[in-house]
């Protein structure tokens, strides 16, 4: 028969069929087959005689019947290159490759004994040996001799591997506390998103804690600084939550953390009648709103470094007086608007008359006065906007 691979002499025609689509009509049965191949082709063309881009065409051809990999393909090549030969080094003492004294089903067999047992090499090798020694189980023949290191090599074959190997899914957490639902604010106010920002230890000593509250539809923040991450310490600035902010607050949104999800947490939220909700296992987006803030607002103004724990009432004066002041009613945020393609699909993009402050977004939602808190008016907040804080005055002189 007269084969494909066969008729190709001039490079031009090897380029071509390295190029081409067309399946391979000669493929070699055995190693010895394959070796002979590249034994023929590197004498056929002088693959050491080649520059470099047809020696590149000559390796591919040779990849592309044989099917090895570049590395082997170099390997084989540059025997050739040194003794004029490709064999089967393994066959060189021994006329044949080295056996398999272990088969699959010895090695399955060892799993099972290490899900039964879970011992260390040392004692299973003991107890293979007693199943034949001692038992007479002829299943256990090849096993009852093998040494502890090599049953470290077994372990760590593929099909062992694949028997002791159980996969199962990340399984809901028993806590009951809140309910797992992504936020639903339907375009009111009013519903926060929560998460904390630990700005580091310093000599094995927990500093301050750093707690960023963000409503989903205005934005509107504040960052309040707490001497720990606890139930002890988070109830208090949930207590406070309302005087806060100018609207009701409705829904109160955090990962699952315990110094939130907690039932001293879950009690206070419900007496205030707000809905408490947690983020889902794997919907990282659950909480991005405030994820993003966190690096944008609490680290921007209050840095990376360890602060102090005594130094936490200062940290927290800072924020009622300055901070959250600059965040409402001076600092500019993007807010996207939707709309529908041609194949239905939405998408969100910012425009510039999307950009205002939280104070500004809150006053733009339809009947935005139903959800400010009763004895709050937009008129009594007016006045906040022309006052001007110190960060926002070192901004306009500079």
């Amino acid at each position: 028969m007269t084969l494909q691979t066969e008729r190709l002499r001039a490079m031009e025609q090897v380029r071509a069929f390295v190029e081409g689509s067309e399946p391979v009509d000669y493929k070699p049965k055995d190693q010895a087959e394959r070796y002979a191949f590249v034994r023929k082709a590197a004498a056929k063309f002088d693959y050491h005689l080649l520059g470099r881009a047809d020696r590149g065409c000559v390796r591919a051809h040779i990849g592309k019947v044989c099917g090895f990999s570049p590395a082997q393909i170099s390997r084989l090549l540059r025997r050739h290159a040194e003794a004029g030969v490709v064999e089967d080094r393994r066959a060189r003492n021994s006329g044949r490759p080295f056996e398999t004294v272990h088969t699959h089903g010895d090695i399955r067999l060892l799993a099972a004994v290490d899900e039964a047992f879970g011992m260390s090499a040392l004692a299973t090798c003991e107890i293979l040996r007693r199943e034949f020694e001692v038992h007479g189980n002829p299943r256990f023949e090849r096993l009852a001799g093998v040494s502890r290191s090599h049953v470290y090599n077994l372990r760590a074959s593929r099909t062992c591997k694949t028997r002791r190997t159980t996969w199962e899914k990340t399984r809901p957490s028993p806590v009951s506390v809140a309910v797992r639902k992504a936020p639903e604010s339907n375009g009111r106010s009013g519903f926060l998103r929560v998460d904390t920002v630990d700005l580091g230890d310093k000599d094995g000593r927990k500093g301050v804690c750093v707690v960023n509250v963000v409503d989903e539809v205005t934005q509107y923040e504040h960052v309040g600084a707490l001497p720990g991450i606890s139930e002890r310490f988070m109830a208090p600035l949930l207590e406070a939550l309302p005087l806060m902010f100018p609207f009701r607050t409705l829904g109160f949104h955090a990962d699952n953390g315990s110094e939130h999800v907690n039932h001293r947490v879950a009690a206070l939220l419900n007496k205030l009648h707000v809905e408490f909700a947690k983020s889902r296992p794997r919907r990282s987006n659950d909480n991005a709103l405030v994820k993003g803030k966190n690096a944008r607002v609490a680290h921007k103004h209050l840095g990376h470094e360890h602060i102090p724990v005594r130094f936490a009432d200062d940290v927290d004066r800072f924020r009622r007086e300055d901070l959250s002041p600059l965040l409402n009613f001076h600092r500019p945020c993007l807010f996207a608007t939707e709309r529908a393609d041609a194949k239905g699909k939405v998408r969100r993009t910012c425009r510039q008359e999307d950009v205002m402050t939280p104070l500004a977004k809150l006053k733009s939602l339809p009947d935005a006065a139903r959800f400010l808190k009763d004895g709050v008016t937009f008129d009594a907040l007016d006045p906040l906007v022309s006052r001007p804080t110190p960060q926002r005055r070192r901004a306009v002189l500079t």
